[in-house]
């Protein structure tokens, strides 16, 4: 729900991108809360490894990360408990953000602002595939037809896990911090696994998401 109150003043940015009081208003938002990584290593607005966790620069990107939180999160947060996952989420945003920023090589893109959930909702997909490995996600595959495959969690999960390491490997980053992803995904697990000793998961469902290919 933060994350789509967080989006609206973007969101009609994009629309009345003309209106002087609202491009001022979306501008101070992404001014203020945005992560700059040169900042954080100069210990200046530290707040913001935990606000950019709630920002998202246009429709397909809280899109993405709402969906895959959807399918993902309540899972976990029924395992954790309401604080104890808000904590947990807030941890993997932070690894995420301390992986982006060890992961820049060059002065120039220390000063890119970093945007998005994608980093603590990766953590939320490395807690489910430690917690429920076989739940079963019903995901469509666009080839010639539109087909229907039922998959293991545990193979979903890891190969988007995998595309992730690729993309670094094949020097693949764009827009996107893969880094995040993969320093997210990493601290959920860990976390995953200091939660599994003191309780047991509750049996496993099924999921819809999809795969374009």
């Amino acid at each position: 729900m933060v994350n789509i109150l967080a989006f609206i003043p973007l969101l009609l940015y994009t629309f009345f991108s003309e209106d002087t009081s609202v491009s001022l208003f979306a501008n101070w938002i992404y001014n203020n809360f945005t992560m700059v990584p040169a900042k954080i290593l100069q210990g200046v607005n530290l707040h913001t490894l935990f606000t950019s966790l709630f920002l998202h620069a246009d429709i397909f990107h809280i899109g993405g990360n709402m969906l895959y939180l959807y399918i993902f999160g309540d899972n976990i947060e029924d395992f954790l408990g309401h604080l104890r996952f808000l904590l947990f989420y807030f941890v993997c945003g932070l690894v995420a953000d301390l992986a982006h920023i060890l992961s820049i090589a060059s002065s120039a893109g220390l000063q890119i602002p970093t945007l998005g959930a994608s980093g603590a909702i990766s953590g939320v997909m490395g807690a489910y595939i430690l917690l429920y490995p076989r739940s079963r996600i019903q995901t469509l595959i666009f080839t010639i037809v539109i087909t229907v495959v039922s998959v293991p969690a545990v193979f979903f999960l890891g190969f988007w896990f995998i595309l992730q390491l690729l993309y670094t490997w094949l020097g693949m980053g764009g827009n996107v911090a893969y880094w995040a992803h993969i320093g997210g995904f990493v601290a959920g697990i860990v976390l995953g696994m200091i939660a599994k000793r003191k309780r047991k998961p509750k049996p496993e469902t099924s999921y819809y998401t999809e795969i374009r290919i």
